[in-house]
């Protein structure tokens, strides 16, 4: 029987050909003495693919909470009993976090909003937003509003987004077990409606919400379809309030292992850490994800959870030898 990290090493090292879904479930399964071959194999695959540089991003939340879906691992849900109550941030608010965030070194900053889509209110506040962040600091801006018409497509391209986030948060099979108010193809549709407009796309999902492995491998597969220039990984930390509180952690090794196989399956991307790692890898983990694939970080707090300070992120890059990578407009 071929070893799959041979076979890997051939098909996404050398010839930069990402693994099927099939392949990606073999490395998903490989024994845990193996862990360490298959991160090695995935540090080079993103050195060869991607290079050294580290993209650092922060995001804020333009509107928190009072959403009407019902995505079961989100306390931003209005349909559930969580302690995070709606808020909506001011200009001011929202040009001082983009200026913290490129103190960082950060050449990334994220608009957030809880919503299944934007109204007429949160486009032209998102306008005036990005006028004033532009006004005050050099960083690229990116969204993430829900599912847009393609109206509203066109006017996030006109504003000048240089990044939209648009998650399919797990796997087709899976998604009707994690959402019920909307489907996987709608939120498909309009990661597609990005591409074609000529924004990149933001477009990844959480790990543990009760998906097999084979859809976890399923998962993979379909993000190496769409194409998107960014996966961010999250692993999932249950929230108070939601359908999905008494989940439990995903183990580390489980982690390390998810974020190997998605760089064999996706060795041109930005793959970047996100949500739950703090707590599902914790420092060593951190730095060995860091050097099993991953070559973007989100620093500082998430939407509703805390994240590590951005100091911490930025000395273990220090020690890492990985530069951050520098600020390009690319729109």
């Amino acid at each position: 029987m071929t070893d799959i990290l041979e076979v890997a090493r051939r098909q996404v090292l050398e010839e930069g050909k990402g693994l099927t879904a099939e392949q990606a479930y073999e490395c998903l399964t490989l024994p845990d003495e193996r862990l360490e071959d298959l991160l090695a194999l995935a540090h080079e695959v993103r050195m060869r693919w991607c290079g050294p540089e580290v993209e650092v991003e922060g995001i804020v939340s333009l509107k928190t909470g009072g959403c009407p879906e019902d995505c079961h691992f989100c306390s931003q849900s209005g349909r559930f009993e969580s302690p995070v109550r709606s808020v909506w941030l001011n200009i001011p608010e929202l040009v001082e976090a983009a200026k913290e965030t490129a103190k960082t070194g950060a050449t990334e900053f994220c608009i957030v909003a809880a919503v299944r889509g934007p109204d007429r209110r949160l486009m032209d506040q998102v306008r005036e937003g990005i006028k004033a962040i532009n006004e005050a600091v050099e960083i690229n801006i990116a969204c993430s509003l829900g599912m847009l018409t393609r109206e509203q497509v066109d006017e996030l391209v006109a504003m000048g987004v240089h990044r939209y986030n648009h998650n399919l948060e797990t796997a087709r099979s899976h998604f009707p077990n994690v959402v019920t108010t909307h489907t996987w193809e709608e939120r498909w549709e309009t990661c597609l409606m990005v591409k074609e407009a000529g924004m990149e796309l933001c477009c990844g999902g959480i790990i543990g919400m009760g998906e097999t492995v084979e859809q976890r491998a399923e998962f993979a597969g379909q993000l190496a379809e769409l194409e998107p220039d960014e996966v961010p990984l999250n692993f999932l930390a249950p929230r108070p309030g939601t359908p999905f509180e008494h989940y439990g952690l995903v183990e580390g090794g489980e982690a390390l292992k998810t974020i190997g196989a998605f760089r064999l399956a996706l060795p041109r991307t930005i793959l970047r850490y996100a949500g739950g790692r703090e707590l599902t890898l914790g420092d060593l983990g951190t730095r060995s994800g860091m050097l099993g694939g991953i070559n973007a970080i989100i620093v500082g707090n998430y939407l509703t959870t805390l994240g590590r300070p951005a100091e911490q992120d930025l000395q273990l890059l220090s020690e890492l030898r990985m530069p951050i990578k520098a600020l390009s407009k690319t729109l």
